[in-house]
């Protein structure tokens, strides 16, 4: 008898659990940035987050922790408590490229990060100011990098991201002498590039909409496989005569590992919502970036079919973190 009525118990207190999980969330969420403020991924995290307010009712907090390439915000979210209530957008750094650059990861993102959904996508960008080079194409641009004695040099958001990967993968295919300068984010690389301290970047589009926009840098392609709908007059790199460089930078919400199911499948269905609607759709372009969600299958699937291609460029970099 005793053993039937804890039975009985547990099975009556199973629909009450589900039910509160359900009610997801009941207080404020933490939004763990891994990057600076002012750069791509903490913009669109903020855009994400005031309509992930206005669906759930709740205020989700945004928190940067930045360093490390994007590894210790990511790291934070994997140590957090699993209970729904501290998420973090993970670039691609973050799922796929770091564990090649870094020779010890504070985290294993197949076990340790529980995708939710997909959040962004976006081509880089080769750009270069406006003041400080005469070039107006691709083609003029190379012809004036390898006329410099002092060559080039090109800004990235940290060793081993996608800005830097791309400028190491350009230089490599064009013969340019190429030197790579880490920074914190774009916030700093733009000044440095206005102030003709730095020669170029191909770094995500969405740091650089304002710049191209206002005149003071010039795009001279992007990295997609199309031109990107927001810049129709900017060539891809194929069109520009650079061939086989298509790199798409991206962005995938998670929890850490360990979060109940009710809450993935709401937190997911809700980021899947966001992203079908026009108007949100229509703010993400014009910020630069294309704003995208999925079961969280879907970032799994992404992670296996890319890491190969990162783990090449990688290699051809040359980089290493300790």
């Amino acid at each position: 008898m005793m053993h039937r009525r804890h039975i009985l118990t547990a099975s009556l207190a199973l629909p009450a659990i589900a039910s509160a999980q359900g009610q997801w969330p009941e207080r404020p969420v933490r939004i763990i940035v891994p990057w600076p403020p002012g750069g791509s991924t903490d913009v669109l995290s903020r855009l994400l987050a005031e309509q992930l307010q206005a669906r759930l009712g709740q205020n989700f907090l945004i928190e940067n922790r930045p360093g490390a390439g994007g590894n210790i915000g990511t790291d934070a979210l994997a140590k957090a408590t699993p209970d729904g209530y501290s998420m973090a957008p993970v670039t691609v750094g973050g799922w796929t490229i770091n564990q090649y650059l870094f020779a010890r990861m504070p985290y294993d993102p197949d076990r340790d990060l529980q995708p939710i959904s997909m959040h962004w996508t976006l081509p880089n960008v080769f750009i270069a100011s406006t003041t400080h080079c005469p070039a107006t194409t691709a083609a003029e641009f190379i012809t004036w990098g390898r006329a410099r004695r002092q060559g080039v040099s090109y800004g990235s958001p940290g060793v081993g991201t996608t800005a830097h990967l791309s400028g190491s993968f350009f230089c490599g295919k064009t013969g340019l002498d190429g030197q790579h300068v880490p920074f914190r984010g774009a916030a700093q690389i733009i000044p440095a590039m206005l102030a003709g301290d730095l020669t170029f970047a191909i770094d995500n589009l969405a740091s650089y909409v304002p710049l191209i926009q206002e005149g003071r840098a010039r795009a001279f392609a992007v990295t997609s496989a199309e031109r990107w709908p927001g810049l129709p007059n900017v060539p891809t790199m194929a069109e520009a005569g650079i061939a086989d460089f298509v790199v798409e930078s991206w962005c995938a919400f998670a929890f850490p590992a360990g979060v109940p199911a009710a809450i993935i499948e709401r937190a997911s269905a809700t980021m899947q919502a966001i992203a079908a609607d026009p108007a949100v759709q229509e703010r993400f372009m014009r910020a630069g970036a294309r704003c995208v969600g999925s079961a969280p299958e879907g970032v799994h699937a992404r992670v296996r079919r890319e890491r190969p291609q990162w783990q090449e460029m990688v290699r051809l970099s040359g980089a290493r973190m300790e």
